[in-house]
C-alpha cells in the first residue's frame, strides 16, 4: 500500500470544517477526529479498489550488449491478467549506472491487454548491467491511496568499450594498403618479403638492384619489397593498481583498451594474428587463435568486465605467460604506466626476458599539463610542482626502457592510439615486423 500526495492535501483541507463547525458549539477534536476517520476510509476504499499489480505478467525485451555512452532502448512488456483496468506507475529497477530516467513510466492498462513500456539507457560504465525488478504503483479511483508490488523481472546488458578510437582506423588503413601495395619498400628489412622488379629510378637504394635480371634485362633492375604478413603481435594490458589512474575523463584502463582496439583492427588487417592479455597477478582477459571479422568483437566482450584491481603487477608471471601464447612474437606491446623508477622496477627488471626475442613497445596514457592560471595560488604552485616531478619520473622510465632494448610511447588518452598504430606502421614499413 502507498498514499500519494492528495492525501494529505485532503486531511489539511479539514481545517475549514473544523473551523466552521467549532463556531456552532461542536468540539474541534470529534470534527477534526470524524475528518480524518473519513480520510482513512475513502484511502482504504482506494485500496481496495484498485487493480492488483501482482496479477501483472512482466517480460522485456533488451539488448544482450551495449556500447558504453551509447542511447540503448529497452523495453518493459507489461500485461495485464487481472479482472480490473490497472492505473499507474512503473519504475525498472536498473542500477545507476545504467543511466535510466528518474521519473517513473506512467501505466494504463485495461484488464486483458498487454502494453509496451520504453526506458531509455545510456550505460557510464563497462562491465554487467543487472535489473532484477520492476516495481509497480496501482492507484485507485479517487487517487488517495493503492497498492504497490515489486515483480521479479531479471535482465543484463553487458556493457562494451565505445571504441572511440575507431575514428582513426581509415586513415590508418589508407597508410596501411600504401605501404603493402600501390607503393612497394625499396630497402630489405628483417621483416619484408620480395615482391617485384621494376626499373631503377635515380635515388632508389643501390643494395636493392638485382644483378642478374640487369644481366638478362637491357636496363637496370630493382627489387622491390612487402612487409609480410602472418606475424603475431602480442598486446599486455596491465590492469594492476597503475590502471586506476585518472587521465583524462577516464581512467588508464579504458585509455589502454582503445589502443589495444585500434592496433588490433589495424594488424588484423595488414593479416598478422593478434593475441591479447589482460593481467596483474593472474590473467583477467585472454584472447587468442581468433582472426578476421569476430577479431574485435571477441576483444571488446573479454574486456568489458574487466575492472584496474588495487595490486601490484607480477611483470614475471605476465611475460611468461606471453611466451605460452607463440613461439615466435614479431611484436610485443605493453599497455602500462611510466611512474617512478621505484614503483617500476619490477617492470623493468622483466623486460629484457622479452627484448631478447622480439621487438616491445610500451605504452602510456599521460595528463597533458593544463595552462598555469593568471593568478596562481600556493595549490597551483605545489600541482605544477608534482606535474613536473612525474614528468620527469616517466622520462627516467622511458630512458631505462630503451636502454633495455624496448620503446617507450607516452601521449594522452586520445593520441596514445593513433601513436601506437604508427609506430607499428613504422616497424612494417623499416621491415623490422
Amino acid at each position: 500500500m502507498f498514499v500519494t500526495g492528495r492525501l494529505p492535501l485532503a486531511l489539511a483541507l479539514g481545517v475549514v470544517p473544523v473551523i466552521a463547525l467549532s463556531s456552532m458549539a461542536v468540539p474541534a477534536w470529534t470534527v477534526a477526529a470524524g475528518w480524518v476517520l473519513l480520510a482513512a476510509f475513502l484511502a482504504a476504499m482506494d485500496v481496495a479498489l484498485a487493480a492488483s499489480p501482482r496479477r501483472l505478467r512482466i517480460e522485456r525485451r533488451v539488448p544482450a550488449r551495449a556500447l558504453r555512452d551509447s542511447d540503448v532502448s529497452t523495453t518493459v512488456l507489461v500485461h495485464n491478467t487481472g479482472s480490473r483496468r490497472l492505473r499507474g506507475l512503473l519504475r525498472d529497477g536498473w542500477q545507476p549506472t545504467a543511466g535510466a530516467p528518474s521519473r517513473r513510466s506512467v501505466l494504463d492498462l485495461p484488464a486483458g491487454e498487454r502494453r509496451g513500456v520504453e526506458v531509455p539507457l545510456r550505460p557510464r560504465r563497462r562491465g554487467e548491467l543487472r535489473s532484477d525488478f520492476v516495481v509497480v504503483r496501482s492507484v485507485g479511483p479517487l487517487g488517495l491511496a493503492g497498492r504497490q508490488a515489486r515483480l521479479d523481472a531479471p535482465a543484463r546488458i553487458r556493457v562494451l568499450p565505445p571504441f572511440t578510437a575507431r575514428r582513426h582506423l581509415p586513415s590508418r588503413l589508407a597508410r596501411l594498403r600504401e605501404l603493402d601495395g600501390n607503393t612497394s619498400l625499396q630497402v630489405r628489412g628483417q621483416g619484408t618479403e620480395f615482391d617485384s622488379l621494376r626499373e631503377y629510378v635515380r635515388g632508389d637504394d643501390v643494395r636493392s638492384i638485382d644483378w642478374r635480371a640487369t644481366a638478362r634485362a637491357s636496363t637496370t633492375m630493382l627489387r622491390t619489397w612487402r612487409p609480410e604478413r602472418d606475424r603475431h603481435v602480442v598486446i599486455i594490458i596491465d590492469t594492476g593498481r597503475t590502471a586506476a589512474a585518472r587521465v583524462g575523463d577516464g581512467i588508464r584502463l579504458d585509455a589502454a583498451m582503445e589502443s589495444a582496439l585500434l592496433l588490433s583492427a589495424l594488424a588484423s588487417r595488414a593479416g598478422d594474428h593478434v593475441h591479447l592479455v589482460m593481467f596483474d597477478r593472474v590473467v583477467r582477459a585472454r584472447v587468442t587463435g581468433r582472426d578476421g571479422a569476430g577479431l574485435l568483437s571477441s576483444l571488446v566482450d573479454a574486456m568489458a568486465p574487466v575492472e584496474a584491481q588495487l595490486i601490484d603487477t607480477d611483470w614475471d608471471a605476465a611475460f611468461a605467460h606471453v611466451r605460452t601464447l607463440t613461439t615466435r612474437p614479431s611484436l610485443v606491446v605493453a599497455l602500462t604506466a611510466q611512474d617512478a623508477v621505484e614503483s617500476a622496477r619490477g617492470f623493468l627488471a622483466a623486460l629484457p626476458a622479452v627484448t631478447r626475442r622480439a621487438p616491445l613497445l610500451v605504452g602510456a596514457a599521460w595528463d597533458e599539463p593544463s595552462a598555469p592560471p593568471p593568478r596562481r595560488t600556493a595549490a597551483d604552485i605545489y600541482r605544477e610542482a608534482a606535474d613536473e616531478r612525474a614528468r620527469r619520473d616517466a622520462d627516467r622510465v622511458a630512458a631505462a626502457i630503451r636502454r633495455a632494448g624496448g620503446e617507450a610511447l607516452a601521449a594522452t588518452p586520445e593520441d596514445l592510439p593513433p601513436a601506437i598504430a604508427d609506430r607499428y606502421l613504422a616497424l612494417k614499413a623499416a621491415g623490422r615486423l
